[in-house]
């Protein structure tokens, strides 16, 4: 098949084919693409749990559990008819088997308690087109809508549009900092777009999963990647790793802290929690040291005599230094912090050069200078 006719639809997770001079449409599953996916590490497993629930996910970050009620075969990729509060959707299958127990206790759902909706069928060529006529209406219908929200005054942000799969209804995701009337809205949308509609407010991390993109990292934003539950981030996360406060390097592209703030957290906590408290020098028979700095990880302690100079250093481990807090108040000085023994450092190992490409080739020998001068000796005699 021609590559120019196929589509890459990065929001859903899927490739789409044909359509062009009247030929059928046909969509794929493409797991590189979907937003927040799942790896099945227990793929090819069956412990007989959940055996008829699956994970069906629609656009962006929007997945759901569904109970299949038809007994039909169902793998992972396929497009299925399921069931919505007004008509039906079209999802893609993500997850089947073992694996959507343990997601469902990830997200708190107890299959026991909780009413599943059904899975009618799979998706024929008819759904698949009116899906993929409701999905080329999403982008205008957002743009008018913003439109409309601002004519009308209305202090929101309309961030994305999501269509049913049956066409009948959008779900109009928005960001809106304090109460937003929709009465006099949703009648306006209702008459522009001959729909049913459904507002659901969202936050600027939630939106930032929603649109995606790469971080300063390189990688994929992680609110896009595998975020499902955003935790609040505060100033003080940058505090105790020793961040500079910067807004512009601590700040997404949501506008808001990163989450990668709160990653290692608990790990400066715990060194810190290790690391003596110095209010004041400390005193040596030689002179009064003064605390420049602190590794807080390798949990070093770097002093100075001069307290407005940091060019001569002393590291000292946080187990001496506590002993030698200890000593002070006592009345005791050591004799002097120039005399103390350098802590053992564990050095990092850099793998610079074992990526040359030239370490694959053998080694060349280098001429004895020997040999060379028997033999300028023998053309020396032989003149």
């Amino acid at each position: 098949m021609d590559n120019e006719t196929i589509q890459y639809d990065c929001f859903r997770g899927c490739t789409v084919t044909g359509g062009a001079d009247g030929e059928d449409i046909s969509c794929g599953y493409r797991a590189g693409c979907c937003k927040l996916s799942d790896r099945n590490w227990l793929k090819g497993m069956d412990d007989g749990t959940c055996p008829d629930i699956f994970e069906v996910r629609f656009k962006n970050t929007r997945k759901g559990f569904y109970v299949n009620d038809s007994q039909q075969k169902l793998s992972v990729g396929d497009l299925v008819i399921v069931e919505a509060t007004n008509g039906h959707d079209l999802g893609i299958v993500t997850l089947n088997g073992p694996i959507v127990a343990r997601q469902m206790a990830c997200k708190g759902v107890n299959p026991e308690t909780t009413e599943f909706k059904k899975i009618y069928r799979k998706a024929k060529p008819l759904d698949i087109q009116k899906w993929q006529e409701a999905i080329a209406r999403e982008h205008d219908t957002m743009i008018k809508a913003r439109k409309i929200a601002a004519e009308l005054g209305l202090e929101m942000k309309i961030g994305d549009v999501e269509f049913q799969g049956d066409g009948t209804k959008a779900i109009f995701y928005y960001i809106a900092d304090g109460r937003v009337d929709f009465r006099q809205l949703i009648k306006v949308f209702a008459e522009e777009f001959r729909i049913r509609i459904e507002m659901k407010q969202i936050g600027a991390r939630q939106e930032a999963g929603l649109i995606g993109g790469l971080g300063v990292c390189g990688r994929e934003l992680c609110c896009a990647n595998y975020i499902t539950s955003f935790q609040s981030i505060s100033t003080s996360a940058a505090r105790c790793q020793d961040l500079s406060l910067n807004p512009q390097k601590l700040a997404g592209q949501c506008g808001k802290l990163k989450c990668c703030l709160n990653y290692e957290v608990a790990n400066y906590l715990d060194a810190q929690s290790r690391i003596p408290r110095v209010q004041g020098p400390l005193e040596f028979e030689d002179g009064l040291a003064y605390l420049r700095k602190t590794d807080i990880l390798r949990e070093i302690m770097y002093f100075s005599y001069d307290r407005n100079s940091d060019a001569d250093l002393y590291p000292l481990d946080a187990a001496e230094v506590r002993e030698i807090l200890e000593m002070n108040r006592a009345g005791q000085k050591p004799e002097s912090l120039r005399t103390e023994p350098e802590p053992y450092i564990p050095e990092f190992v850099t793998a610079v050069g074992d990526d040359s490409i030239s370490r694959f080739d053998a080694p060349k020998r280098k001429r004895s200078r020997k040999k060379n001068g028997r033999h300028g000796r023998k053309q020396g005699d032989k003149q």
